[in-house]
Order: structure tokens, then C-alpha cells, then sequence
């Protein structure tokens, strides 16, 4: 289960983004915030006290199946009276989910949270960034490990002169990466994958900001 890794801004920051603003109405996200317990019902319900005991006045909130995708008519027209008494929208999701709601209610919308990386759940409560999104993927030649993410030092070429028995040298908590994908190319028998040179990562796979279509059915 991939989610959005988020973590919520700095208190003197969001008073800073909230400067102004006497009328607040609160949108979390019943998806990824709701699993990573960052804008589900109870942390807007905490937000909401919060801003109160602050002076502010909370015009109404909600929290949307999926504040990445369009509100539906519905649930919008259930909120619009309340939507439009606010002086500010306060989004605690995505990054995705703030641009959309921006978009869609043409108000002053702000971010509650950072958007910190894409995650899957690895364990109860945990989740590990997979994927940096770097539009150069290289898993093709490394038995489906990404060393970019993975290694601290996004090193495509490895394992550096650090490792120590199989550890990061700057976690040694964690695996080396590099080791990982040796003991897993080994397995395969396609340890030959690990000794092509794979050039200087192109730290921009498409030129920002980045588009694709999907091609017209012919």
C-alpha cells in the first residue's frame, strides 16, 4: 500500500501561513493523513481546538475520501455555506490534495502538513520511502532494489568504501543497499547486471514541470 508521507508544519509557521485569517474551515483526508494519523478525523478535530483556543473561528470541517481527487458535487454543496464563510481553508493532506482543493474552491488555501516522500507500509505503523520519482529508473539492473532511494547516498554505482559488514556506514541500523542487491542479484544468478557502469544519474528525467499523455487510441 503506497501512501504520502506527510508531517505536520511547524506550530509558529502555520501561524504564520494562518496571519490574517479569523475564519478557518479544516479539510483532512480520509485516505493517506487518515492512515499515517497526520489529517484524519481525530487530528482535525485536534486542529480545530487548537485554532479556537488561539482566537480563531472554525467555520465548518471535513474530511473527504480523498482530498487528491475533485470533491464530489455533493459533498461540496454540503460544505459550500461554510466553505464560503471562511477566510482560509486549512488542508491536512498531500501536497496533491492541497493543489486540488485550491483549484477546485478558487479560496485561500493552506498546507498544514510537509509533504514528505512517497511511502509503502513495511510494518505496523511504518513506512519506508520506495521511490524518489527520479524519471531515470535503474531496477531493471539491480534485481528491482532502488539504490537512488535506498542508499543514503543515492549512489548507482556501488557499494562505497563505507560498508561494514553489510551495513550503511551512516546508519549501521541499516542494510547496505548495495549488499542487498548483490545478495539478490547473486540468487538470480545475474551478478553480471551488478558489474555494468551506469552513468551520472540525470537529475531531471522531464523537464520540470513534468507532463505525460496518454496516447489517443488509434
Amino acid at each position: 500500500m503506497i501512501r504520502s508521507i506527510t508531517k505536520q508544519k511547524p506550530e509558529e509557521e502555520l501561524d504564520e501561513l494562518l496571519k490574517g485569517a479569523n475564519r478557518v474551515f479544516i479539510i483532512g483526508c480520509g485516505t493517506c493523513t487518515t492512515l499515517t494519523r497526520t489529517g484524519g478525523e481525530p487530528e482535525v478535530a485536534a486542529m480545530a481546538e487548537s485554532l479556537q483556543k488561539k482566537g480563531k473561528m472554525i467555520t465548518g470541517r471535513m474530511v473527504p475520501p480523498v482530498a487528491c481527487d475533485n470533491m464530489t458535487a455533493e459533498l461540496y454543496e454540503e460544505q459550500a455555506g461554510h466553505i464560503r464563510q471562511a477566510d482560509v481553508l486549512l488542508v491536512m493532506s498531500c501536497a496533491f490534495g492541497v493543489q486540488t482543493i485550491a483549484t477546485q474552491t478558487g479560496k485561500w488555501t493552506v498546507p498544514a502538513q510537509n509533504t514528505i516522500f512517497l511511502g509503502k507500509e513495511t510494518g505496523i505503523g511504518r513506512f519506508d520511502e520506495i521511490c524518489t520519482q527520479c524519471g531515470a529508473c535503474i531496477i531493471g539492473e539491480t534485481g528491482g532494489v532502488c539504490p537512488v532511494t535506498a542508499c543514503h547516498k543515492g549512489m548507482v554505482n556501488g557499494p562505497c568504501g563505507g560498508t561494514n559488514n553489510g551495513m550503511c556506514e551512516i546508519d549501521s541500523q541499516k542494510d547496505c543497499v548495495w549488499t542487498v542487491i548483490y545478495n539478490r542479484l547473486k540468487k538470480l544468478g545475474r551478478l553480471d547486471s551488478m558489474r555494468k557502469y551506469q552513468k551520472p544519474r540525470n537529475h531531471l528525467g522531464e523537464p520540470s514541470p513534468g507532463k505525460f499523455h496518454i496516447p489517443a487510441d488509434e
